[in-house]
């Protein structure tokens, strides 16, 4: 506590003075945290001081609150990148970050507990800087920090706002930023140790070295690339899901089985469901695998079923089973290439028909999305082509980010998809009448598509990597899809070598 307190008087966070008239006070407390390594060990004991932000009055005490933080699909494009080129991995992490933010509005708050001013008891403190527990504290923080990377060499783009790059020369240093959580990586290893001794001398930073552990996801380096995690985050949520000593199963979700809105007897305990089903959402990003089945139990959040409760319990029981499992990353070619496929009408509830897609860059899926259409198909090949035209963007999306880090693709991305009336439509300059209620997807695909940006080509049903995104699947046909989006145990702890 009094090394907190240290710290926030050295920031200059905040002056004494007596509350003005008509002005807002707000409360603030002690926060308690054991902060731990991966493998469970305890890293630090830490207090911090939070300003109780609920107190605080729309208009006057804040306005803007949103804070950007770096996607998903980006943060797996750049560590497939780094496997690819054999980048090194740096973490940073910045100490009492939100403390750096430069407030724009007035904000008065109590005196911490314990650390009262005793020749001052009645004064207040006036925030100079912001302060955690604040509504405004993490959109402060980012402008704060997003405007002083210019002056390193440093752009961003409309793509994703929290991906920076430093281009010095052919080498390049790429930066991703997640609230307080720093990667570095890139080709050019002078100019990113001298970007990490810039950020130490502005702000207060902790070089934790070579990343290994970011936002609870687990990376290893391999003999052939890298290998991504969340074995602890499985652990943990199978603890607190009473669910760790669960007899595990082959698959998440039953074959070709679907939920139903209504049932018989609601569950007893909506808050633990959704906090578990909140949790499985996260988990999403290195397990693929289980995208459909938590997409599933997503939808029912509000009221949901003990029918519902026990899919969810079924996913717990398959990570049981694969606590393990993670995706790779190897060296390869950087080729473009995307699966998409749709389950048509297959929702029983409204009768809408499920997307699924994967995008890989050479043998390493960077994104994937098992999504409910947002309108009713009238036909297998409506719902095929919406998920072509969905897919498609994204392919128009990660390209930008490629574009950005002048990362060359060798040849034109390539959309591979089961339903040749769907890709028909792609080739044919006619527009059909019965296709005019799907003419801007049409168009949307059909354009890239006539100027040579898009290659969409067939694939049979066997072979549809997405195909495990948009519905359950049989042991068997699940296991092979697994295989082919590079999910596995890590290859050290197959060999013997490390256990995670």
């Amino acid at each position: 506590m009094q090394e907190e307190v240290n710290a926030l008087h050295t920031q200059g966070t905040w002056s004494l003075v007596p509350l003005p008239a008509n002005k807002n006070l707000v409360g603030c407390k002690w926060i308690f945290k054991i902060k731990r390594h991966s493998d469970g060990s305890i890293a630090r004991h830490k207090a911090r001081l939070v300003a109780k932000g609920f107190s605080q009055e729309p208009g006057l005490d804040y306005g803007e609150t949103f804070s950007p933080v770096v996607k998903p699909t980006t943060v797996r494009l750049v560590l497939a990148l780094a496997a690819h080129f054999n980048w090194p991995l740096r973490q940073l992490d910045v100490k009492n970050a939100f403390l750096h933010g430069i407030l724009q509005k007035e904000v008065y708050m109590s005196q911490p507990p314990g650390f009262e001013d005793p020749s001052h008891p009645y004064l207040v403190c006036k925030l100079l800087k912001s302060l955690y527990g604040l509504k405004q504290a993490p959109r402060a923080w980012n402008d704060r920090f997003t405007q002083f990377l210019p002056s390193l060499g440093f752009e961003n783009t409309y793509s994703d706002s929290s991906l920076f790059v430093k281009h010095v020369g052919h080498e390049i240093v790429v930066l991703l930023l997640y609230v307080d959580d720093i990667i570095i990586t890139g080709s050019a290893s002078g100019a990113i140790t001298q970007v990490i001794s810039a950020l130490t001398n502005e702000f207060d930073i902790k070089d934790l070295g070579l990343l290994h552990y970011f936002l609870g996801i687990q990376i290893t380096k391999t003999a052939t690339g890298l290998f991504l995690s969340q074995t602890k985050y499985v652990a943990d949520l199978l603890v607190k899901s009473e669910m760790f000593d669960a007899k595990p199963c082959d698959t998440p979700c039953l074959p070709y089985n679907r939920l139903l809105k209504e049932d018989v007897d609601p569950y007893s305990n909506p808050k633990l469901y959704r906090s578990i089903v909140g949790a499985l959402q996260y988990l999403t990003f290195t397990r693929p695998d289980i995208a459909f089945s938590v997409h599933q139990v997503c939808q029912f959040m509000q009221n949901p079923m003990v029918s519902h409760f026990t899919a969810v319990k079924r996913i717990l029981r398959y990570l049981k089973g694969t606590m393990q499992f993670g995706i790779s990353y190897t060296m390869g070619d950087l080729q473009l290439k995307a699966f998409s496929d749709a389950d048509w009408a297959g929702e029983p509830n409204d009768r809408r028909s499920t997307t699924g897609l994967v995008v890989f860059l050479g043998n390493n899926p960077i994104s994937w999305s098992s999504k409910k259409q947002q309108t009713i198909s009238r036909s297998s090949t409506e719902a095929e082509y919406r998920a072509l035209s969905f897919t498609s963007a994204e392919l128009d999306w990660i390209k930008q980010l490629l574009a950005f880090l002048r990362i060359p693709l060798p040849r034109v991305p390539v959309l591979f998809c089961d339903n040749l009336s769907a890709i028909a439509l792609s080739f044919n300059p006619v527009q059909h009448q019965k296709t005019k209620h799907i003419e801007i997807d049409v168009h949307f695909v059909r354009e890239r598509v006539s100027l040579k940006q898009l290659s969409v080509q067939f694939v049979s049903s066997q072979e549809q990597f997405a195909d495990i995104l948009t519905k359950g699947l049989s042991g068997p046909l699940f296991r092979t899809h697994c295989c082919n989006l590079m999910l596995g145990s890590s290859p050290m702890l197959l060999r013997g070598d490390v256990r995670v």
